[in-house]
């Protein structure tokens, strides 16, 4: 049987620069260079952005799994990122509204990002690294930058040059597709954009105005990074000139993304990332999700309940489950319906998990082959982290655990061995469903429990004992347990 590290030649991630899956071959043999966009940290994350994060963290778990040893970069921009149409700072200005410390603002938000990450089972970077803690490094980059003759100064504000980048060094478009003409072309209006060369160019740094909270000293005169640059200084700072593995949501592909590729050659002459990835977008009832139309809900009101989309609370896992159910590159669609189902096939699972050291075991294998199932959950997962395969497989031996407790296939010792320590490996450490359940703080040991009086009144029901049958159903019911009498078995229900 295989090693986990034995499959590692097999796994393919699909590169958003070259739009094709490719095979993985990390820059150094055995460790792995990942950085991941962070949050702005001016609101309460959103179930898009959360989205997104979980798919990363599956990603450097299975990594870890495979035996690589992963550095894991994951930023906090807590600077420089500008309102859209404005040279306003998105968190500068929630101080202003807010009447607050910049840093308060940063704090506050910070700690809740984390709050939420915690609930989901998120594990935390290795390294998470701030744009207010790399100020000296951004201005020094700049400086690099202006040196090469690639960018500019004008009043005090510091710009890369796009079109000569293009021209002299690679093509500006290159991961979007996009071409420098056409970006030119459809470029509006925007305040500061009387000060560039090509409405194309970015900002390096800025220059402050007397309005503007967050400053800092620079050789231009006092201002502030631009939000491109942070992730470029960050990145290479702790992963190299080059490395692994660069993520992101599909929104920051352009210019964001763009934005790092041109930085990053421009420092080092080198293409900074062999592998681009991109998560994509979540949806709530088949629209965008907005504020401006009203079709968004937080993380929190969903796992509270304390909101008027849905009709009930949905936990962490179950909506941690509901992510994996679709490939982390296609949009993904956010419903009551979508919810029920994610939560009952959660349950399912951890039914089959709790059942499987019960199960009859000899020397006779059966139909269900555990090594083979455990080679399709492999090659899932190394299909570019295709999760929603390696659920349907989960589901696969569910029925198989099903089965064999019914006295309709059988397994050997050595598969259910097998059996037990591939399901905990992929379903828990891998895909991170926590262990526990989250709801009426129902522990997976009274979820054994419940395992128990429900195959009790199952074998009443078999000994045609209605009257035991019905008083566990009925009293469990009184204690907020609904059960469900399915093909596939008895389910339950946390109603209270």
């Amino acid at each position: 049987m295989k090693k986990p590290q034995e499959y590692r030649d097999e796994l393919k991630i699909y590169n958003s620069l070259t739009a094709r899956k490719e095979k993985f071959e990390p820059l150094v043999p055995g460790h792995v260079g990942m950085y991941v966009c962070g949050p702005t940290v001016y609101s309460h994350v959103h179930l898009g952005n959360l989205r997104t994060f979980v798919s990363f963290d599956v990603i450097f778990r299975y990594l870890q799994h495979l035996g690589y040893k992963v550095r894991y970069v994951r930023n906090i921009t807590d600077a420089g990122h500008l309102e859209e149409d404005s040279d306003e700072d998105k968190i500068s200005k929630k101080a202003r509204l807010e009447k607050l410390e910049p840093m308060e603002i940063v704090q506050k938000y910070t700690v809740e990002f984390h709050r939420i990450l915690d609930k989901i089972n998120n594990l935390p970077p290795n390294i998470e690294p701030t744009a207010t803690g790399h100020i000296i490094e951004q201005i020094e980059a700049t400086k690099e930058i202006l040196a090469k003759g690639l960018a500019y100064e004008v009043n005090g504000s510091v710009y890369f040059d796009v079109v000569k980048y293009n021209r002299e060094v690679d093509t500006y478009g290159k991961l979007s597709r996009r071409k420098i003409e056409e970006l030119i072309a459809n470029t509006r209006e925007l305040e500061g954009q009387d000060e560039k060369r090509n409405p194309q160019d970015f900002a390096l740094w800025k220059k402050a105005k007397p309005k503007h909270i967050m400053r800092w000293p620079s050789p231009w005169g006092e201002g502030f990074p631009g939000w491109h640059l942070e992730c470029t200084v960050m990145s290479t700072k702790y992963l190299g000139e080059q490395f692994d593995i660069h993520g992101g949501g599909m929104d920051l592909k352009f210019p964001h993304h763009e934005c790092e590729i041109a930085q990053g050659k421009a420092l080092s002459g080198k293409d900074p990332v062999r592998y681009w990835m991109h998560a994509n977008m979540l949806t709530m009832n088949g629209k965008k999700m907005s504020k401006s139309t009203g079709n968004t809900i937080l993380p929190e009101e969903l796992f509270s309940g304390k909101n008027k989309k849905f009709s009930k609370a949905y936990s962490p896992a179950a909506v941690r489950f509901f992510f994996l159910t679709a490939q982390y590159r296609n949009v993904l669609d956010l419903s009551e319906e979508a919810l029920k189902s994610a939560e009952k096939g959660l349950k399912r699972l951890r039914d089959a998990y709790a059942k499987i050291e019960s199960l009859p075991a000899g020397d006779r294998k059966g139909e269900f082959d555990a090594e083979a199932w455990r080679d399709r959950l492999y090659a899932a997962m190394n299909d570019d982290f295709n999760t929603p395969v390696a659920v349907a497989e989960l589901f696969e031996g569910a029925k198989a655990v099903r089965r064999i407790a019914a006295g309709d296939d059988r397994i050997t010792t050595a598969d259910k061995e097998l059996l037990h320590e591939t399901f905990k490996t992929f379903m828990f450490d891998i895909l991170g469903i926590p262990e526990e359940l989250s709801e009426g703080n129902c522990t997976r040991n009274l979820e054994g429990v419940l395992r128990l009086l429900i195959d009790l009144r199952n074998e009443a029901r078999k000994n045609k004992n209605w009257e035991l049958a019905d008083k566990i159903r009925d009293e469990l019911a009184r204690l907020g347990i609904k059960l469900k009498d399915t093909k596939e078995g008895t389910e339950y229900e946390i109603t209270e």
